[in-house]
């Protein structure tokens, strides 16, 4: 499909809009604590902001296989992410409790982000079997507590049904997205301490990334595809953070370094994804009823 040069003005218009809300923070950081708390924010905050990209690839992945209805995703999201707020707000202090109580633990940290960035670059096949995987099993799970329809009723998670509650396959994605984002918080987190283990810093960035997170997938859900080079500027984002995690207690890198790696390796992949475009890929989508309640 041929993509007007309009339509990608637009799309760059949208982006640097999200950004200028977003980075309002950082400017507040600024001006209240100076100029290399902001720079380490922004740092954070662009990290996750770039790795919170490959969440719009999954997302895409488990509304395809639930067959979820594009009216009724941003409602699914929108309680996705503020269950993901919480969730990363546990994980963020335990990390930052474990970093300032066992030194060791940026090693097992750097080889979780060295993992990442090979499965980003090898792994997309597995990921497409992860979300089939994870929504049979939610499915699965939630239907052992629970009945479920196979049928959505409108934008409702639960509805009552012959006297009782029963879930919706709206549920189930919300479910799911929650699940999958704990798995990718495995990566993203240990990524941002490369750049700060300050608590404040560390949380601040990510729920900034994570609030634009549901109006970036609707903005690059119907053509993350076209980002061809995409994941593996995530990947080289993720293997100099991860070297940068080994090489903590022997080398300090400046903070505009990371920030000057993260962007241009980001900078580069969208480049060389619109330079070179190719053709949506379409993702399978069974017909399956996997929300049947078990006997």
């Amino acid at each position: 499909m041929q993509v007007s040069s309009w339509l990608w003005v637009l799309f760059a218009a949208l982006v640097l809009a999200l950004l200028a809300v977003d980075l309002a923070f950082a400017v507040i950081i600024l001006v209240v604590y100076g100029a290399a708390p902001a720079l380490t924010y922004l740092t954070a905050y662009v990290l996750e902001k770039s790795l919170s990209v490959d969440n719009v690839f999954v997302f895409v992945l488990i509304f395809s296989e639930l067959r979820i209805p594009a009216e009724q995703q941003r409602r699914v999201l929108y309680w996705g992410v503020l269950g993901a707020l919480v969730v990363r707000a546990v994980l963020i202090a335990g990390g930052v409790f474990l970093l300032r109580r066992f030194q060791w633990v940026t090693y097992p940290f750097a080889a979780l982000v060295i993992f990442a960035a090979v499965r980003l670059i090898w792994g997309r096949e597995k990921e497409r079997e992860l979300v089939a995987t994870a929504c049979a099993v939610c499915g699965s799970w939630v239907a052992r507590i629970i009945p479920i329809t196979p049928v959505l009723r409108g934008g409702s998670f639960w509805v009552r049904q012959r006297g009782g509650l029963v879930a919706t396959p709206l549920f189930i994605a919300l479910v799911v997205v929650e699940t999958t984002d704990v798995i990718f918080a495995l990566d993203s987190i240990p990524a941002v301490f490369a750049v700060t283990s300050d608590l404040f810093l560390v949380y601040t960035s990510n729920v900034f990334a994570m609030l634009g997170l549901r109006s970036l997938y609707f903005l690059l859900a119907g053509v993350v595809e076209r980002f061809r080079f995409l994941r593996a500027g995530l990947a080289a984002i993720l293997a100099f953070v991860g070297v940068k995690l080994l090489l903590s207690g022997v080398v300090e890198i400046p903070t505009w370094v990371s920030l000057a790696v993260i962007a241009t390796a980001l900078t580069l992949a969208v480049a060389a994804s619109v330079a070179i475009p190719r053709g949506m890929a379409q993702v399978p989508a069974d017909g399956a009823d996997r929300f049947s309640h078990p006997p």
